[in-house]
């Protein structure tokens, strides 16, 4: 059985790309931040296993750890899905907002990555699904810091495909644009309908829809690595 980590997978895009491992028969590893009811919900329904961790620090890491070496001890996917947004002036943005916006979605990344990967590359197979953002590729007017973590995905996820290539590790990223999560329940019907204006499908997404996104790139895609797939409606 094939086994994979999701990074922030009690909600939203994270909990769908769990559900849908799941169902493909894959054994699941998620963690979660603080909402234990959604992650007890989550693992109930599913099957997988959850792990609380604060993606701004090491702690929590070894609990990951030992959870997998009951399985074998390495993983064949990990989706660092775990993320936040945050909308502000630039002038409004604090040290601490840019802070924390860049040790959750990008630091956070690299802890799971650096911690997990050496098996992958002992093994020589493995696959990495990391989750930036089509701000991350066109910026977002009041978003400075998360539109700047978002680029450092990308980033991060075109240097690391070319150094784990030779050790037969894919590494891909998915840019969702406007997706139906908690993120973007600030957004008032007017704002959505606007977003839906300018999506040339006329709708905004889903998270099951980026998560088939994922699930293709870590199961499939096996000559696809270092690409950064949209999934925008077009946008």
């Amino acid at each position: 059985m094939k086994k994979v980590l999701i990074t922030g997978g009690s909600r939203g895009i994270g909990r769908a790309c769990v559900e849908l491992f799941a169902k493909k028969g894959w054994k699941v590893f998620f963690t979660y931040a603080s909402d234990c009811a959604a992650a007890s919900e989550t693992a109930e329904k599913t099957g997988a296993s959850a792990i609380r961790w604060d993606a701004e620090n090491t702690e929590g890491l070894d609990d990951i750890e030992k959870e997998i070496d009951k399985f074998g001890g390495v993983f064949d996917c990990i989706v660092n899905n775990a993320g936040i947004a945050q909308q502000k002036l630039f002038t409004d943005i604090t040290e601490r907002d840019w802070d924390r916006m860049f040790n959750i979605n990008i630091k956070g990344m690299y802890l799971v990555t650096s911690r997990f990967v050496k098996g992958m590359i002992a093994r020589h197979s493995g696959s990495i699904v990391n989750l930036s953002s089509i701000w991350g590729l066109g910026g977002g007017s009041c978003e400075v810091h998360y539109a700047a973590s978002k680029a450092a995905v990308i980033g991060f996820t075109r240097a690391l495909a070319a150094e784990l290539g030779p050790s037969g590790i894919r590494v891909n990223c998915v840019a969702p644009g406007v997706i139906e999560t908690d993120m973007n329940k600030m957004l008032d019907s007017d704002a959505i309908e606007a977003l839906k204006e300018e999506t040339p499908l006329c709708c905004i997404g889903n998270p099951s829809q980026v998560a088939e996104a994922v699930y293709f790139l870590a199961a499939g895609g096996d000559f696809i690595t270092g690409e950064v797939l949209k999934v925008s409606g077009g946008k």
